[in-house]
């Protein structure tokens, strides 16, 4: 088994990533104190005396569907060859060690910078004092839930959910972050600035749909996600909807490759992560290696041969496509700043944290913006015009980047102008 790696959030004060990992191979010794949420495949009838036996978490109908069972329950069903039983696998918040060394930021009250650095960049506008757009759109954050009475977010939540709890599969109006993660994302996607002192996202006139995946120890399912994703795609017909997803996985998991198809064919633009696994080829990380999510690279705010420089920690995509302009599976597609990125927090203040959980916000409040000012267009026809825009803004600092579509930072940096 591969060793585990991370991918999300690099944090200042409080470090974390975000890792996706099986927990262990069929048939081996099991603790008969633990539970297993288990995917269950076979014939319906087959099927219906499991989901009878053992309740049912989420229905994926041909793909089978998913359960908690304790241990004994599970020896007995890889017992059963009319079943076929996997593991789902486990989602958590993981320490990256090296990130504190490289970063040095401390919890505060107010910001420092009301349009921090990376708002400034993707608006191509060192002097801005507060942003605007996004008004219709909608854009759904999956992660540890959101603050949602933070002063910079709370006129913008307009839906709470909660996919995190064990013992039920959802709670409707629970979006509790007790993690932080998910609080500073979605602060910039749409952070408004609050009461006059706040900070501001990308596009602060989005509404957000905050629904929680993992748990405040920052660990969950990709049942849950997979879920969520569904979920979204399923109320957003005669909307604008995006998908953020600040974590991934350096393996793909089908339950996830399969709702991020079909909320794609919804008319939903999905947007995820590349990764924190380093800059060496093909550590991109799943669901934004898949070839219907924008997979977003981290930048930081260095200027290197002319533009900025895509981070060390960033993950790369496969080199062997650089230079088609064409995206497949394990492809960079675009870049936004990642590291040093300060937004809202937990608490109801703000913190300063690194990774490429930081930039894929930036791309989901750009294309909320471009959408809100082009209502007629379709998903597909947003993510071209991000392509295009990145075009316009070439990275040509870091490794592995150069001159064009490179593994690095894929087509570039997307810009409002």
């Amino acid at each position: 088994m591969r060793k585990k790696k991370t991918i999300g959030a690099t944090i200042m004060s409080v470090v974390m990533g975000v890792s996706l990992f099986a927990t262990g191979a069929f048939g081996q010794q099991v603790n008969s104190n633990e539970t297993y949420r288990v995917l269950i495949q076979g014939p319906a009838s087959e099927k219906a005396k499991a989901k009878a036996s053992y309740g049912v978490r989420w229905e994926f109908a041909a793909n089978g569907f998913t359960t908690t069972v304790n241990a004994q329950a599970y020896q007995a069903l890889l017992h059963n060859k009319n079943l076929t039983i996997e593991k789902v696998p486990e989602v958590q918040l993981a320490v990256v060690n090296e990130a504190a060394a490289k970063q040095g930021g401390t919890l505060v009250k107010a910001p420092s910078d009301r349009t921090p650095w990376g708002i400034q960049a993707i608006y191509n506008d060192s002097a801005i004092a507060s942003t605007s757009g996004g008004s219709g759109i909608v854009v759904a954050v999956l992660d540890t839930g959101v603050n949602r009475n933070h002063p910079d977010l709370s006129n913008n939540v307009a839906q709470c959910q909660d996919f995190s709890q064990m013992k039920v599969a959802w709670v409707d109006g629970s979006c509790t972050d007790g993690n932080g993660h998910g609080t500073h994302v979605s602060g910039t996607v749409l952070a408004n600035g609050g009461n006059g002192t706040g900070i501001y996202g990308v596009a602060p006139e989005a509404k957000l749909w905050s629904y929680k995946v993992l748990n405040d120890r920052g660990s969950g399912y990709s049942d849950d996600i997979a879920a969520a994703i569904r979920k979204v795609a399923d109320q957003a017909a005669g909307k604008k909807v995006i998908i953020s997803m600040s974590l991934g996985s350096s393996t793909k998991d089908s339950l996830i490759s399969d709702a991020v198809d079909y909320a794609y064919g919804k008319g939903v633009l999905i947007v995820a992560a590349a990764g924190n696994d380093g800059s060496a080829d093909n550590t991109i990380g799943y669901p934004g290696a898949l070839p219907n999510v924008v997979a977003v690279a981290a930048l930081e705010n260095v200027q290197e041969n002319g533009t900025y420089r895509i981070a060390d920690f960033s993950s790369r995509g496969n080199s062997a496509t650089d230079g088609d302009y064409l995206i497949q599976e394990r492809d960079v597609e675009v870049s936004a700043p990642g590291r040093a990125i300060e937004s809202t927090w937990k608490d109801g203040g703000y913190n300063t944290i690194s990774g490429t959980s930081m930039a894929t916000p930036h791309v989901s409040g750009l294309a909320a913006k471009i959408w809100a000012a082009n209502s007629s267009w379709s998903n597909a026809q947003i993510r071209a015009e991000l392509q295009n825009r990145a075009k316009s803004y070439d990275i040509k600092g870091g490794i592995s980047s150069a001159t064009g579509d490179d593994n690095a930072s894929g087509f570039g940096f997307p810009r409002v102008k």
